[in-house]
């Protein structure tokens, strides 16, 4: 019987952080660049040159010591002034009374969450069973296997 409530609170749990922390990232990990920028020339077309132009300067960019390789260092700099420019963003849409703080109400509610329960609760029961839950997991490391996005432990 513990499992009956141990499970939708792991799985509340789960949503709740991945739909955070995917505000925080941001679409797929990253904002993508507007047409303006990558179109140097400004003339409305996208050339093959333009963007191979783009992701050089993105990787000099990162490059901050300019040895023309990217170290751990380097890319977690990068990384993290991604994340920083992220969160700010995340705290000017959200941060409703400016007070510099997101309270609960501030954030936004996850958009999937009662699908995906839906999807889960394969008996419509209103409840997900350890079954249910376990299906659901081996769904999910099929699909990012599917994709190139499983991961290297087993956890």
């Amino acid at each position: 019987m513990k499992s009956a409530k141990f499970i939708p609170a792991i799985l509340i749990s789960a949503i709740a952080i991945t739909s955070t922390s995917v505000l925080a990232a941001g679409p797929k990990d990253r904002e993508p660049a507007s047409f303006q920028e990558l179109d140097a020339n400004g003339d409305g077309q996208l050339t093959q040159e333009e963007l191979e132009a783009h992701r050089t300067q993105r990787f000099s960019n990162a490059d901050t010591d300019g040895d023309g390789k990217l170290s751990v260092e380097e890319m977690q700099a990068a990384g993290q002034k991604r994340a920083n420019d992220r969160v700010t963003k995340m705290f000017e849409k959200h941060d409703a009374n400016q007070d510099g703080f997101l309270s609960e109400d501030e954030l936004p509610k996850p958009r999937r969450a009662g699908k995906m329960f839906d999807r889960i609760d394969a008996d419509n029961s209103g409840t997900i069973s350890e079954q249910e839950y376990a299906d659901a997991k081996e769904r999910m490391g099929r699909k990012h296997k599917k994709h190139g996005k499983a991961d290297s432990d087993d956890s």
